[in-house]
């Protein structure tokens, strides 16, 4: 018995923590739950339904996340993404990031796909506090060069088990908290003056281009425009 995106998107409306969409083949939503609705700072479904990315987000995220949408209709796979969210109200969000093609009789005509916000640690896992000792380390080192394998060893643990627990825990791999870790960073220090090239290495990228290439696929958006929009920001409380 198949389930249809009708049948889902009530059920993805009672999960406040959960972003639930379908588009079609143009990158037109056709499904949206509550929960993108009300992110996206609007009151109603039907202001969304019809509408695509670069309509609903500001210009350098839509056209990220449109980008998106277009390989996945090539037929790519996307799974557990590790993305910042800024919505409406210009509140930032960690989530994961899962999208796949919608196949209707084998054939490709949209894309469907969920948000789920980080949750908190499972701080009653038997290894959480070899691995908070972990993250302690990587919260005070994220600017060097860091290697999993010196994590696996601080925690007692091998990489495989490292990796596995990372995620039951944190619902990331190290890797992924790594990043985490350096791009929170760079958005902090992209609302003051230093030059985003100072601010990639700061923030453990080896260049410039590393730094820009990651940072636009976790916020949606260059650090140049991250911090062209945070300027704007800043000017608009100030009046």
């Amino acid at each position: 018995m198949k389930i249809s995106a009708d049948e889902l998107e009530p059920l993805f409306d009672v999960l406040p923590d959960v972003v639930f969409f379908v588009k079609d083949s143009a990158g037109r939503y056709t499904h949206a739950n509550q929960t993108l609705v009300r992110r996206l700072g609007l009151k109603q479904r039907s202001e969304v339904i019809g509408k695509s990315v670069t309509e609903l987000f500001p210009s350098t995220m839509g056209g990220s996340y449109a980008a998106q949408d277009k390989r996945v209709l090539a037929g790519e796979i996307i799974e557990n993404q590790l993305e910042v969210h800024i919505f409406a109200n210009r509140t930032p969000g960690w989530c994961l990031t899962c999208k796949r093609p919608l196949l209707v009789r084998g054939k490709i005509c949209g894309v469907i796909g969920i948000s789920r916000d980080l949750g908190l640690p499972d701080g009653r896992h038997p290894t959480y506090d070899r691995l908070r000792r972990v993250l302690t380390h990587m919260q005070q080192n994220y600017a060097e060069g860091i290697r999993v394998q010196a994590l696996a060893e601080l925690a007692e643990l091998s990489i495989a088990q490292l990796e596995r627990h990372f995620r039951r825990v944190f619902q990331l791999t190290p890797q992924q908290v790594l990043t985490k870790l350096r791009i929170e960073a760079a958005m902090r220090l992209l609302h003051a003056d230093d030059s985003i090239a100072a601010i990639g290495v700061a923030c453990g990228f080896v260049d410039q281009s590393a730094f820009a290439r990651q940072f636009k696929a976790t916020v949606g958006m260059t650090p140049r425009a991250y911090r062209e929009l945070a300027r704007s920001d800043a000017r608009n409380e100030s009046l």
